[in-house]
C-alpha cells in the first residue's frame, strides 16, 4: 500500500536515513506551503549535511570556521527561500523579516512589485518598501497614489530625507509630478467654469501666460503649503525637465496673494524669489546674480545659530553649475570648526574628485587632526 498521501508514514519510512527523512520533511512543507515549518526544516537539512545534532543540542560549543562559513551561507540561502514563500504569498512584512538578514534588497524589491496592491496588501507593501527602504520608489508612489499629498509629504521628511540623494530624488521626483499635475488640473478645471465653453490647454507656465487674471482676488488652485513644501523638496531635483517644473512651480506661487507666500528657511527665508534665483542659475538664467545672493547669504548668516544650511545651499548651487573647484574651496573655508568630521567628509571628498583637487581638502583634515580625512583624501587620484 502505498505511504504517498500521509507525511507521517512517508517520514516512518524513511527514519533510517536522516536525509531522506529531512528532504521528505522540505518537499512537504514546499508542497504545502507552510514558511515557518519550512525555514525549521531547511535549517536540520542543512545541519544534517554539515555533520551536525539535528536540533542543535551543541550550541555554544567551538565549530572549525569552514563549518561556520558553511552554516550561516546555507541559513541565508534558507531565509531567502521563506522570505519569498511569504511575500509571494501576501505575508510581506513576515517575508521581510526573513529577507532582511540576506541583505538582498534588490531581490526583495522586485517581489514586492509582484505584490498586487489592494486593501490587505498596501500598508505592508508601504511599510517595507517606503520606511524599510526596500524600495523607495515603490514604496513612495504608492502612498501618493493612495493615501495623498499631505501624508507624502510628511513621510519625505520623516522617512526619505535622511537617506542617500539618489533614493531622495526617486520621492521628490514623484511628488513634483503628482503635485504639478494636480496643479495643472485644477487650473483647467477652474478655467472651464468660467467659461464652459472654452478648453484651455497648455503647461502650467503657458496657463499662466494666457489667463493673466487667474490668481486675482486671492485665488489658487492648489493647497499652498503643499506647493510650498513640493518646491523645497524638489532642490535635491537636477534633470532638466524637473527644473523646468519647479520653475513653473515657483512661478506660480510668485503669484499668489501674499498671504499664501509663506517664509521659508535661510537661505530661502524669501521664499519664491529666491527658489526662482536658484532654480533659474541652474537652468542658466541669471547666474551672476544667484551667485551672489546665496554667497551673500553663505556669509552673513551665523551659522552656529542657523546651521550650515546656507553655506551648503552656496556649495551645491556652485558644484551644480559646473564649478567644483569653486565649490570646494568655498566649503573648506565656510564650514565651521564644530561641524562633525563625518558630516562633512562625504561632500569635501565628492567635490574633491569631481575638481581633480584634493589638496584643499588634505589642509582641510590636517587643521582639524582629521585622519580619517586625510587618509580618504589620500586616496583620491592625483
Amino acid at each position: 500500500m502505498s505511504n504517498s498521501g500521509d507525511p507521517f508514514l512517508q517520514l516512518s519510512d524513511s527514519a533510517g536515513d536522516p536525509v531522506a527523512m529531512i528532504e521528505t520533511l522540505v518537499k512537504t512543507y514546499r508542497r504545502q506551503q507552510m514558511p515557518h515549518e519550512l525555514f525549521e526544516a531547511l535549517k536540520m537539512q542543512i545541519r544534517v549535511r554539515l555533520g551536525l545534532p539535528i536540533l542543535g543540542q551543541e550550541e555554544g560549543q567551538p565549530r572549525p570556521e569552514e563549518i561556520e562559513r558553511e552554516l550561516e551561507k546555507a541559513l541565508l540561502g534558507a531565509c531567502r527561500e521563506v522570505g519569498t514563500m511569504l511575500i509571494r504569498g501576501g505575508r510581506i512584512r513576515e517575508g521581510w523579516m526573513y529577507f532582511r538578514p540576506t541583505g538582498d534588497t534588490a531581490a526583495a524589491a522586485h517581489l514586492l512589485r509582484q505584490v498586487s496592491a489592494n486593501d490587505e496588501s498596501l500598508d505592508d507593501l508601504i511599510q517595507v518598501a517606503l520606511h524599510e527602504g526596500v524600495d523607495i520608489e515603490l514604496g513612495y508612489g504608492l502612498l501618493l497614489q493612495h493615501r495623498g499629498t499631505c501624508n507624502s509629504i510628511t513621510a519625505f521628511d520623516q522617512a526619505v530625507a535622511h537617506r542617500h540623494y539618489r533614493e531622495q530624488r526617486l520621492a521628490a521626483g514623484l511628488l513634483l509630478d503628482h503635485v504639478y499635475r494636480e496643479l495643472q488640473a485644477s487650473i483647467v478645471a477652474d478655467l472651464q467654469r468660467r467659461s464652459p465653453s472654452s478648453a484651455p490647454l497648455g503647461s502650467v507656465e503657458e496657463l499662466l501666460k494666457q489667463y493673466p487674471d487667474l490668481l486675482t482676488g486671492g485665488a489658487y488652485h492648489i493647497d499652498t503649503t503643499h506647493l510650498a513644501s513640493t518646491v523645497r523638496i524638489g532642490r535635491v531635483l537636477e534633470q532638466p525637465e524637473q527644473i523646468a517644473k519647479l520653475c513653473e512651480l515657483v512661478e506660480y506661487g510668485r503669484r499668489l496673494h501674499p498671504q499664501y507666500q509663506y517664509a521659508g528657511e535661510e537661505p530661502f527665508l524669501d521664499f519664491y524669489p529666491a527658489h526662482a534665483l536658484f532654480f533659474g542659475a541652474i537652468r542658466g538664467r541669471g547666474i551672476p546674480q544667484a551667485v551672489s545672493y546665496f554667497q551673500r547669504k553663505a556669509t552673513e548668516i551665523d551659522a552656529t545659530e542657523n546651521g550650515t544650511g546656507a553655506i551648503e545651499v552656496y556649495v551645491d548651487l556652485l558644484d551644480r553649475l559646473g564649478r567644483a573647484g569653486e565649490a570646494l574651496e568655498a566649503a573648506v573655508q565656510m564650514m565651521p570648526a564644530d561641524i562633525p568630521a563625518q558630516r562633512v567628509a562625504p561632500l569635501l571628498i565628492e567635490l574633491a574628485e569631481k575638481a581633480h583637487h584634493k589638496q584643499p581638502v588634505l589642509d582641510f583634515a590636517r587643521r582639524r587632526g582629521d585622519l580619517l580625512l586625510f587618509a580618504a583624501a589620500l586616496s583620491l587620484p592625483s
